[in-house]
């Protein structure tokens, strides 16, 4: 795939500049969540046990190139230390001197790089001077890996480079599902909108074989061919667009799977009143809020047969019951699948990921990409620069 692992590279007495996520949720000075963190310390490690120091370069937040004290990476620090059971030096202007005379199994965080506006213009000058510090430059943020930063492409073409592991686990995981695939590949999206997911639906129809379309999106589909959607969320000036992707996919062979069933409600609350039409079927002063079960056992017909599934986005109004019922079923159909090494199953998006968490199926998917831009850059089949200067 063009690019070196850590194992690929020889680390011993040298300093690896490691690009990683750890723009962790902190609430009064306290990391909430350590999720990134945690999946960054097979690299540091591994860095560590191959005799190498590892010197990690974040950013936090928007700073937008001015240093804010709010948004300072030492307040990550003591989350960091604690995740990985040992002390961690914290760095504000490292030196090459200063980081040569630290011990050499030590781990090192540089402040923000976002404390200048040298990071996000991709400064040749701040590239070249992160390149000082260091003898190998690792990537283990594929979640900032769409970005062409001075830490995350600038640098990365000034030293011998490589992936860190959570890079190889997200680009194998992609590779595995959208580069040379198992067949039938099936694709579900859902989400409120088609207008921000057009790129992501016309690069799918030409790669997958089965595309399920749901959530608000479906809703506009089904307004493109006539059918009259009640009160739901639809974007009507986008129905052009979706006879495009219908015709565009028909073309490729791509079967485009859309509701048959849905169950409308007159209000968008938990437990509201509601029943189950067929989708041409909804009442004027109704919305369709999920998918039926018609449209359920449908999906489920497509999965037992999929080899590769790729998720982004939920069926339907997943937040509030009981119209998380479509998203539910179908995603513990495909943990079950994938846990019995019928199918592999790669998922990314926010929403995405909360939705596969609230169904109780996430943790028996192949891969769960927590990087919603650079996933769904990828997905639309864009370049990322942060991939692309590795190699």
């Amino acid at each position: 795939m063009g690019w070196n692992s850590l194992d690929d590279m020889d680390l011993s007495g040298k300093i690896v500049l490691t690009r990683v996520d750890i723009n962790v949720p902190v609430k009064d000075g306290v990391v909430t969540d350590d999720t990134r963190i945690q999946r960054i310390l097979p690299t540091i490690r591994d860095i560590l046990s191959a005799g190498g120091k590892p010197v990690l370069l974040a950013h936090f937040g928007r700073p937008k190139g001015q240093v804010v004290p709010e948004m300072s990476l030492r307040q990550v620090l003591p989350a960091l230390e604690a995740a990985l059971g040992r002390e961690v030096t914290f760095v504000e202007t490292p030196s090459r001197d200063a980081l040569d005379a630290l011990p050499a199994d030590a781990v090192v965080l540089v402040e923000n790089t976002r404390f200048t506006a040298m990071e996000e213009a991709n400064d040749p000058q701040m590239a070249g001077f992160l390149a000082s510090l260091g003898d190998i430059y690792c990537n283990d943020a594929f979640s900032a890996a769409h970005r062409a930063h001075a830490s995350t492409e600038g640098v990365a073409k000034l030293l011998p480079n490589c992936a860190g592991r959570l890079m190889q686990a997200e680009l194998s995981a992609l590779e595995a599902a959208l580069g040379n695939p198992e067949r039938p590949v099936v694709a579900v999206v859902g989400g409120a909108k088609v207008s921000t997911k057009l790129d992501l639906l016309g690069n799918l129809v030409s790669k997958v074989d089965h595309l399920v379309i749901g959530g608000g999106m479906a809703n506009t589909f089904l307004a493109a061919q006539g059918i009259d959607v009640g009160k739901s969320l639809a974007e009507h000036d986008m129905t052009g667009t979706a006879l495009e992707i219908m015709e565009k996919a028909k073309v490729a062979g791509c079967e485009i799977i859309l509701p048959v069933d849905v169950v409308v409600a007159r209000e968008f609350k938990a437990g509201a009143e509601n029943e189950v039409v067929a989708a041409d079927a909804c009442p004027a002063d109704a919305m369709i809020l999920d998918a039926g079960p018609e449209t359920v056992a449908k999906v489920a017909s497509v999965l037992e047969t999929a080899k590769t599934l790729i998720w982004n986005g939920p069926m339907g109004a997943f937040e509030i019951e009981p119209f998380d019922a479509a998203t539910n079923a179908a995603a513990k159909q495909a943990a079950e699948l994938s846990k019995a090494g019928k199918l592999i199953s790669v998922a990314g998006g926010g929403d995405t990921v909360a939705a596969l968490n609230k169904a109780g199926a996430a943790e028996d998917f192949t891969y769960i990409s927590t990087a919603g831009g650079a996933f769904l850059e990828w997905m639309e089949g864009k370049t990322l620069p942060g991939v692309a200067a590795l190699g």
